[in-house]
């Protein structure tokens, strides 16, 4: 794509967030009922949709079709705007739809792709409390009884479950093969029977994850997503490719608002008058970060694109997972550090806002979601030296 066709879409990006972006949305949506979290995303997924940016990453013939280069225009200019981050719809558009996309039955892509633009939501039902880092440790059973296979077991960190119409599921299905070998992938309808939803309160005083409590729910074979016994094969085929994609818009935000607001925060007045920013220990650090998140940028950008050609490698998931969420926690931490007093004070933050909204105690605190969950970066290191670079694999 020519540089003057892309700055005519960016051009049109940045007149249609002017229109369309909701004005005073984080004062708004901070301290607001679920009802009106829902409401609000709806109704914001729904906008994007009529302008062609709900699911930019998906093909053409479903509703998307932007290149990786208009993507990242894209996700520039809605962070830019500070537009409202897709958080209902967040696991629908990225993992469902890439799982579906890549693994699924046509039948199930028909079924649910165009369910999710119309707002279905989804969840994801992976970690247990014993198998969270190490995910294939999970010891939900999924045993075949006919034309259904009946579930029972426990799952943790499922993020808006309280919310959710389905659940992607990976539960044991042969107890006596190897961990990696026994596990399949399964498509959950929520409303089933035998599950319970329990929303978990965080130390933020949100309760965005929950847990998953599974009694003999019959799930038809017909849900089953790829071959049986393969579910860890589709997971980290489909999921780890989607990491790249979620990242270049989480990369253009913590560029666009993280480290602006940060910058911002150094350059006011502190009560004699001083600022911290022109401290040289301060500056140095702002100019590190700024120099990071453009680093996570290129990197971002570079994944998809290789991805895209075929190319993509066996670590680049782990790569791009560690280097953004300790950046994140980095900066954050920063961020409560020279927000002084004022910063401990804050209780809220906005619903539909990311991991960094200014709030820096808060945000700090939050930012831990993306070092532990989805493998800790314990666990990435070792992808990234035994898949990455070819080391030996550490004795089991």
């Amino acid at each position: 794509m020519s540089g003057v066709v892309l700055e005519d879409f960016r051009v049109g990006v940045r007149d249609w967030c002017r229109v369309h972006v909701p004005v005073g949305w984080r004062v708004g949506q901070t301290g607001v009922s679920d009802a009106e979290f829902v409401g609000f995303q709806r109704e914001w997924f729904q906008t994007l949709r009529s302008g062609g940016f709900a699911v930019p990453h998906w093909p053409r013939e479903f509703g998307g079709g932007l290149t990786v280069a208009e993507q990242v225009v894209l996700y520039q200019e809605l962070a830019a705007a500070d537009a409202p981050r897709l958080v209902l719809a967040f696991v629908a558009v990225h993992h469902a739809a890439s799982t579906l996309l890549a693994a699924g039955s046509q039948a199930q892509r028909v079924r649910h792709l165009p369910a999710i633009l119309e707002g279905e939501v989804w969840c994801q039902g992976f970690s247990e409390p014993g198998a969270g880092s190490d995910l294939a440790s999970l010891r939900t059973v999924a045993r075949r009884e006919g034309d259904d296979f009946v579930v029972s077991g426990q799952k943790v960190w499922a993020s808006g479950a309280q919310y959710a119409d389905w659940c992607l599921l990976l539960a044991r299905t042969d107890p006596v093969a190897p961990k990696r070998k026994g596990i399949s992938y399964l498509l959950m309808d929520m409303r089933s029977r035998g599950i319970d939803v329990r929303p978990i309160r965080q130390a933020t005083g949100e309760s965005h994850f929950c847990e998953l409590f599974l009694d003999e729910v019959r799930i038809p074979v017909s849900q089953l997503v790829g071959a049986e016994n393969a579910g860890w094969q589709v997971a980290q085929s489909t999921l780890g490719a989607e990491r790249g994609l979620t990242m270049l818009e989480l990369a253009e935000r913590l560029g666009n608002a993280g480290l602006r607001w940060l910058v911002e925060e150094c350059a006011r007045p502190g009560p004699d008058g001083s600022r911290p920013v022109d401290d040289a220990v301060i500056a140095d650090r702002l100019a590190q970060f700024e120099t990071e998140i453009e680093g996570l940028r290129v990197l971002c950008r570079d994944v998809v694109q290789r991805y895209e050609a075929g190319r993509v490698g066996a670590a680049d998931a782990s790569v791009v997972k560690l280097f953004y969420s300790e950046l994140l926690q980095r900066l954050t931490g920063f961020g409560a550090e020279v927000g002084g007093l004022s910063a401990q004070s804050v209780l809220r933050k906005p619903s539909s806002g990311g991991w960094e909204s200014g709030a820096w105690v808060l945000d700090f605190v939050g930012s831990w979601e993306w070092t532990i969950p989805g493998g800790s970066s314990e666990i990435q290191r070792t992808i990234i030296g035994e898949r990455g670079l070819g080391l030996p694999r550490e004795p089991q």
